[in-house]
């Protein structure tokens, strides 16, 4: 696995990372009666991936999935691992934001968060009164960084200028090469501020873990001079090839989708076959 610096943080991260938000079902029935479906899947392909490298988790306390990340990192090394989760839209307020930190905590079984990120903006929250709470979570040791998700161009700069003494380190955005919206201006500002993105849906739902008549020649074609590279290893790596800043978060819920992941890393597409997937009309 290959290693770069995630923002200005100074931690070095592996370049793919594993997000565990699985689907909204999930949600609901681990919700309501208490059944992580899929646990024992889950937790291998997490195991799977920390085994071979992959350091960077993302996880979010909506996702019911934190306590399945505590699992999965029994046994390793927790200064070598790095924690995102996120805080929900309704407990941005001062004292709402501690409490559902602290209840992360509890579900992720460790002294403190990584990153901790604003998982929507609330435009019925002022962000001054979300990031001073998250400024006194860092004072305390609670969490070491500080980000924001799914925040448009003008949410991110208020969300920047409202903390005070500690940087704005991450963005996570739904980035792929079917939707590439954020190239028009969140992408550029993130460049230009060392902000890094962390890149959601890199797979666009597993659309680009099959070919489409779309650009079938084009990934047939790529495919052979990389040693016969998936359709989804071509697809990350076009990410990790464009940005150094743009971390991919594709969904670690098997072995086997972790295992082909893992082969995205450790290369690169030449500057010639990202102009003709940059090309590619969907």
């Amino acid at each position: 696995m290959e290693y770069k610096i995630f923002g200005k943080t100074g931690f070095k991260v592996s370049s793919i990372g594993m997000g565990t938000y699985y689907d909204f079902s999930y949600i609901i029935v681990s919700r309501i009666f208490g059944i992580k479906m899929h646990r024992e899947r889950s937790i291998a392909a997490l195991r799977l991936g920390l085994e071979n490298g992959i350091n960077l988790i993302d996880t979010a306390e909506i996702y019911e999935t934190e306590p399945l990340v505590a699992e999965a990192i029994k046994g390793y090394k927790r200064d070598e691992i790095f924690i995102a989760t996120k805080v929900w839209p309704t407990h941005l307020r001062y004292n709402n934001v501690i409490k559902a930190c602290e209840n992360s905590l509890k579900r992720l079984q460790t002294n403190y968060i990584d990153l901790y990120q604003i998982h929507w903006y609330n435009p019925r929250v002022p962000l001054e009164e979300t990031m001073k709470a998250m400024e006194y979570l860092v004072d305390v040791g609670k969490i070491r960084y500080i980000g924001i998700s799914n925040f448009n161009l003008e949410q991110t700069i208020r969300a920047q200028n409202s903390l005070k003494k500690y940087d704005l380190v991450s963005t996570q955005m739904r980035y792929n090469l079917l939707e590439r919206n954020i190239e028009k201006d969140i992408l550029p500002y993130c460049i230009k501020n060392n902000i890094a993105i962390l890149a959601y849906y890199p797979l666009a739902h597993g659309k680009l873990s099959k070919l489409s008549p779309n650009y079938e020649n084009i990934f047939k074609e790529i495919q052979k001079k990389y040693g016969n590279k998936t359709p989804a290893q071509i697809a990350l790596n076009w990410l990790l090839s464009k940005h150094d800043i743009v971390f991919p978060i594709p969904r670690a819920s098997n072995p086997v989708h972790v295992k082909e992941n893992l082969e995205a890393a450790g290369w690169r597409l030449s500057k010639e076959d990202l102009v003709l997937l940059d090309e590619i009309t969907f």
